[in-house]
């Protein structure tokens, strides 16, 4: 029998995340993704308008229920990810360093991703008592102005990282009590499907998130013009594409955000703010009740 002195590595598939389910792209179609010294890594996806659309329905499914959960409750849910992750830091700084990170980058990229998650877990039952309002009007009325979430945000993810740039926008949108659609990074996507494997073994419900992988330049007008999303997000400083997503949104007033100018493994990488860029301000009046026959004053 003829022997080989070295047999052919079996790469990895790494599938797509919808629903809470881990679905091949419906077109059939991948990429090898690589290394910058040539190094195979694994067989990626490379997803298709279907698959977005897919996504679109799975995160509107969920977002009934999930903006309706107690803000606590979501805190719980995201530390509970933070958890999850801790566990398998050793997984992720192995990915990050066959992505071309160092040690020392692949642990600290590692660590502040948890550290994210643990920072937006204690904000979302805290934001609401912080950007909400009590108005004064000139009648016998209370009038309070109150944060609620947006809906089904579609986003695409910083292409420069792999891990740190896609824990930053998830976080924040989901804390809010919104349900997303993100597409990873394409030359470096095997922590975002990684991170779909964390999600899923949290607590997190099936539709909350879901993760595409892909090119950009295939999948973008179909993040921006889709009737069923509510927000669009993209972090890179392409001004083509940003007109794009302008003129597309605007056929049903999404919301539009472009991350171009943050530096994710700063300070100004995490802000109550991001959370407020998907939420719409709901503002309602209630009449004072009389009391002894006398309006009640504030």
């Amino acid at each position: 029998m003829a022997t080989t002195d070295k047999r052919l590595e079996i790469l990895k598939t790494y599938k797509i995340y919808i629903g809470g389910q881990f679905p091949r792209t419906e077109s059939g179609r991948y990429y090898i993704a690589s290394s910058n010294k040539g190094l195979k890594l694994a067989n990626v996806c490379l997803c298709s308008r279907k698959d977005f659309r897919d996504a679109v329905v799975a995160a509107r499914g969920a977002f009934g229920g999930w903006s309706g959960r107690a803000a606590f409750n979501r805190g719980q849910i995201l530390y509970r990810i933070a958890e999850m992750l801790e566990g398998r830091k050793a997984q992720f700084i192995d990915e990050l360093m066959k992505q071309d990170a160092s040690r020392a980058q692949a642990e600290n990229e590692v660590s502040l991703c948890i550290d994210r998650l643990i920072y937006y877990s204690g904000w979302c039952d805290k934001f609401q008592q912080l950007f909400s309002t009590v108005n004064p009007v000139a009648s016998s009325h209370f009038n309070f102005s109150v944060p609620e979430p947006t809906g089904v945000v579609a986003a695409i993810a910083p292409q420069a990282d792999s891990l740190l740039g896609l824990v930053s926008l998830i976080a924040p949108i989901i804390a809010g009590g919104n349900t997303c659609i993100v597409l990873a990074a394409h030359s470096k996507p095997l922590c975002a499907v990684t991170f779909a494997e964390v999600l899923n073994s949290s607590d997190l419900p099936g539709g909350v998130v879901n993760i595409l992988t892909g090119k950009v330049s295939e999948l973008i007008p179909f993040f921006a013009d889709h009737m069923d999303v509510n927000a669009v997000v993209y972090c890179e400083a392409d001004s083509s594409n940003q007109k794009m997503i302008r003129e597309k949104a605007a056929m049903n007033l999404k919301r539009v955000s472009f991350y171009d100018k943050v530096k994710w493994a700063h300070e100004e990488g995490q802000s109550p703010y991001f959370i407020m860029d998907f939420q719409e301000i709901k503002t309602t009046w209630h009449p004072i009740e009389n009391i002894g026959g006398a309006k009640a004053g504030y």
